[in-house]
């Protein structure tokens, strides 16, 4: 089954250009579009998208408050991944902290944005590991730190994998450094996910910063 996409922006021609570069693929389908976050949960609601690619600034609701009320509301939510103009952005950061699976660049390659999008819909990668922590060091310290991870009670092979995680390692290449098979690292992340009350690894990996378990430097 293919990966179906909803576009969501308030630029046409963004959603556009999306659209070709996705379609052109045939193991995705965009599925429908929408030009504000507003409209984002009756969408989702009705089309059950894999990926909601989504622009993180609109002008009636921006991506960080339809990521919030999309993981809120709506049952076995999609994967979202903020589309942006700049990598820097805090507004990035801050969606990421919602709930975003990752982000993509607007001026990014046909290549970079198919790879996004398929990244994000597996989940077993981190999508731009290095921009994370720098957004992580930079924006990190603005919010309250968030509780030692010794309090997620953590095996040291849970943090062992945890580590890897924020190196963005596939659970493939984990296991290929750990020794171990693939099934036994997907039950170690889970297990981080869990004990974390994390979403995801892009949600475990900022606890993972924020709490000083690893630095962001």
């Amino acid at each position: 089954m293919p990966v179906t996409v909803l576009l969501v922006d308030d630029e046409p021609l963004v959603r556009a250009g999306l659209r070709a570069v996705l379609e052109a693929q045939p193991d995705i389908e965009v599925i429908g579009e929408a030009a504000d976050g507003a409209a984002v949960i009756p969408l989702v609601r009705q089309l059950r998208p894999d990926v909601v690619a989504m622009d993180v600034r609109m002008p009636l609701m921006d991506g960080i408050e339809a990521t919030r009320a999309v993981l809120r509301t709506v049952d076995a939510p999609p994967k979202i991944l903020v589309v942006t103009t700049f990598e820097d952005d805090e507004f990035v950061y801050e969606a990421l902290r919602a709930g975003a699976d990752g982000f993509l660049l607007k001026r990014a390659r046909p290549a970079e944005i198919v790879h996004a999008v398929r990244l994000v819909a597996e989940g077993e990668s981190l999508l731009f590991p290095a921009s994370v922590r720098q957004l992580a060091a930079r924006y990190g310290g603005n919010h309250e730190p968030s509780a030692p991870l010794s309090e997620a009670g953590l095996t040291d092979r849970e943090a062992e994998v945890l580590r890897l995680m924020t190196r963005g390692l596939s659970n493939a290449e984990i296991a290929g450094l750990l020794v171990v098979g693939t099934e036994t690292v997907k039950s170690h992340v889970s297990a981080v996910l869990a004990k974390l009350g994390a979403r995801d690894r892009t949600q475990a990996v900022i606890a993972a910063y924020e709490s000083g378990f690893v630095a962001p430097g």
